[in-house]
């Protein structure tokens, strides 16, 4: 079997990942959760895993440097990478919603102001409603924007909700659901099919069982 190049997200992404891949029978030995190494191979050698920052999956996979990549689709959206998104691998389930304070209007004729990380996926999808916003691009704490007037709403990813409720915010709409996702470079796809497939088709009948 031809080797391939495997990018996964680091954190919970990564730790899930290991489980999974354990369930379909493929091993990294040599793999810790508190190792600092970014570089892992299985068993018999025909997966190179390498660790990196989930932003970063994408542009790995993207570019060629990965074959196939384990991401939230939160990652492949922003980054409007052109690759395959081949499989829902159920990992981190969550929602992308705009909140804001109870009653905010978000239909009112003047443009309104969204924090958020995602300012792609935000534009796009404000786009397609025909709906003119200003962006504030922050890189954490979003929900402090609509607090102290900095934002009418806010695009994130909302879980559970509850850094929202203690916030006294509230979901206004939602956006799109999120998941983890099994995403392939197109190139890859045909080059190395004899092995991608078989590796996709492994983790599909383990997310069955």
């Amino acid at each position: 079997m031809e080797a391939f190049t495997l990018a996964v997200a680091k954190g919970r992404t990564a730790n899930q990942t290991i489980h999974l891949m354990k369930k379909i029978g493929i091993i990294f030995n040599n793999f810790t959760s508190s190792s600092r190494k970014l570089v892992f191979y299985n068993s018999d050698k025909t997966i190179r895993l390498l660790f990196v920052k989930a932003v970063d999956v994408p542009t790995y996979v993207e570019r060629g440097a990965a074959d196939v990549g384990i991401v939230g689709k939160d990652n492949v959206l922003e980054s409007e990478a052109d690759v395959y998104d081949i499989l829902d691998l159920r990992i981190g389930q969550c929602t992308f919603a705009i909140a804001g304070k109870p009653g905010e209007n978000l239909n009112k004729e003047k443009p309104i102001t969204i924090a958020t990380k995602y300012p792609t996926i935000t534009h796009n999808y404000f786009s397609k409603k025909g709906k003119a916003i200003h962006i504030v691009k922050l890189n954490g704490s979003v929900e402090l924007a609509p607090l102290i007037g900095l934002a009418d709403a806010i695009v994130d990813i909302v879980e559970t909700g509850n850094t929202l409720k203690e916030n006294g915010l509230v979901v206004l709409e939602e956006v799109e659901p999120i998941s983890t996702r099994l995403i392939i470079n197109k190139a890859s796809f045909a080059i190395k099919s004899t092995s991608i497939q078989p590796f996709i088709e492994k983790l599909r009948l383990g997310l069955e069982e």
